[in-house]
């Protein structure tokens, strides 16, 4: 696990261009955009450090594909098949549960869109959406993004799926599953964590 970790890491540190063959004139640098505007509750030093904002503030080179107010797509440096890309929204949030619905709302409607056209440059016709979320997940940039990784018949890229996949099995264990996420999803739940949400925001905003 701690050597994939790695190998995903280096995928986003590693300079793009380097001894590749690439001329300086194909990297995009992309607009300035305030990636300390992304949330109160991120540290300054997670942004100044992080190499996404380094990417969105034109200080680290890219392959850009798209970008908009919101987010940009840049080609994986490292990819996992020709044509895996990165859609990244310009403002740093930690983990896709820190990121606002109407952030996500503004990257997943780019999806069919880039996608589209990345399946049409590379020949494919599957794609498979990724979001590593948490360091469990193999999350290793602390930046929300998402994947599109263009696949082909037979590409044997993900050794999961030649694994057999068993029956869900309705006991004990499975119904109590289904009731804690209908409980935390009920809108009573909801209402409690918007209030908790509401005060929390208050209390950054009379911070700063």
């Amino acid at each position: 696990m701690e050597a994939r970790r790695l190998a995903i890491l280096c995928s986003h540190l590693r300079p793009v261009g380097s001894g590749q063959g690439e001329t300086p004139s194909r990297f995009s640098r992309v607009s300035y955009s305030d990636c300390a505007s992304g949330g109160a509750s991120e540290g300054k030093d997670q942004r100044k450090d992080c190499v996404f904002c380094k990417i969105i503030r034109g200080e680290s080179p890219a392959l850009k594909l798209y970008e908009d107010d919101a987010c940009l797509c840049i080609l994986d440096t490292n990819p996992l098949s020709h044509g895996h890309s990165l859609i990244i929204p310009k403002s740093h949030f930690q983990s896709l549960g820190a990121t606002p619905p109407s952030v996500v709302a503004a990257m997943c409607s780019k999806v069919p869109f880039i996608s589209g056209a990345i399946m049409k440059a590379t020949n494919c016709d599957s794609f498979n959406l990724v979001v590593n979320n948490g360091a469990a997940a193999g999350q290793v940039i602390f930046h929300t993004h998402i994947h599109i990784i263009p696949r082909k018949a037979r590409d044997c890229l993900w050794p999961s799926e030649s694994l057999r996949r068993h029956p869900l099995k309705l006991d004990e264990e499975t119904l109590k599953l289904v009731d804690s996420v209908q409980e935390v999803l009920s809108p009573s739940s909801n209402a409690e964590d918007s209030k908790d949400q509401g005060s929390s925001l208050t209390k950054n905003q009379c911070n700063h």
